[in-house]
Formats: C-alpha cells, structure tokens, sequence
C-alpha cells in the first residue's frame, strides 16, 4: 500500500458533524483534479477522507468553512481510495492463488456492509476493501438488526469500541488487545 501512494504525497482527514452527502460535495470542489473522496464512514457524523494530499486539505479547508470540523489524521498513505487500486492489483494474484473454502457462517463485509456466504466471493469483496469506502457504520447498524449483541475488537486499542457505541447501544464491543479483553471474551464464549 505505501508503494502505491509515496509517504507525503497521500493524507486523511476524519471530518465530524457534516452530513456525507454534504461531505461528497466538499470532496468534489475540493478535488480539481486530484482525488479527495469518502474513505471510511465510521459512526454517525464522523466520516474519514482520504486522498492527495493537497485536495485532502482543501477539502479540510472548505469544511472548516462549512462549520463542521476536519482533524488531519497521521497515516502513511490514503487508504480506502482509489489511488489505492495499485495496492489492491498486486494483492489479486496473491489472493488468486489461495484456497477459500466453505464460509461456516455469513462474513459481513465492511465494503458492501452486507453479509456474504458465498466463498467465490470472498476474494473479490477482500480486493475491493483496499481502493473503497469502509462501510463500518452500516456494517454495525446491520449486526444490531440481526441481533448481535457482541463484537471482539481484535488488536491494539480501542477505537471500533468508541465507534460502535456511537452507531448502537444494543452491542457490546469487547477489545482483545490485552489480557482483560481476552479474559472477558473467553468468559463470553464460554
């Protein structure tokens, strides 16, 4: 990924309290011909952009303008845009390569937010997660409908915790990342 978008030359930014369709438009001024769009939408009135550098921040300008509010975030390249398809190209053969077997349950996928059983598409829904939006808020809003009432947050820190308290009250998020998180969801499956 970071080949595909040399340090410096890609940003992101999570703006809070502007509506995504408003967010789109603040992308397209912004863009003059560079990319600037939607990359992660994570919670209710907090959407991460992602981009060149330069239209990443006068997207951040304009939204400042707009009375919402943009935070720079400090990251190595634009994720979850299109300027990373290059990315997403080299990881197809490897992808193509391995074996997916039967899925035992539905697997939703943060590119579609909507859940998939169907193994052959597994792969391509994996190569679409690099160059497109994360579609995390749809994806939690769509487990709390079906009924989930626990998520394990796997690795360091606790930031899909905080999101989905956002999105609904109804799932528990248990990070993973430390001895206690491990403790409690053991405790949780029993």
């Amino acid at each position: 990924m970071q080949e595909a978008v040399p340090e410096g030359a890609g940003a992101m930014a999570a703006v809070i309290g502007m509506p995504a369709e408003v967010l789109a438009d603040v992308c397209q001024e912004a863009s003059q011909g560079e990319v600037v769009t939607a990359a992660n939408f994570n919670a209710p009135g907090q959407i991460v952009i992602a981009g060149h550098a330069a239209a990443v921040d006068r997207a951040c300008k304009l939204v400042g303008q707009r009375k919402g509010k943009a935070i720079p975030l400090k990251v190595s390249a634009p994720f979850h845009c299109s300027l990373m398809a290059p990315a997403a190209s080299r990881l197809r053969p490897e992808l193509e390569a391995l074996s997916v077997s039967a899925l035992s349950f539905p697997v939703i996928a943060n590119v579609d937010a909507a859940p998939n059983t169907d193994a052959g598409r597994v792969k391509g829904l994996l190569l679409r997660q690099i160059d497109h939006p994360v579609r995390w808020e749809e994806t939690v809003a769509h487990m709390a409908a079906v009924g989930v009432t626990h998520i394990l947050e796997i690795g360091p820190g606790k930031v899909l915790a905080g999101l989905t308290r956002y999105i609904t009250k109804a799932i528990q998020v248990l990070p993973v990342g430390s001895i206690e998180g491990i403790e409690a969801a053991a405790n949780l499956l029993g």
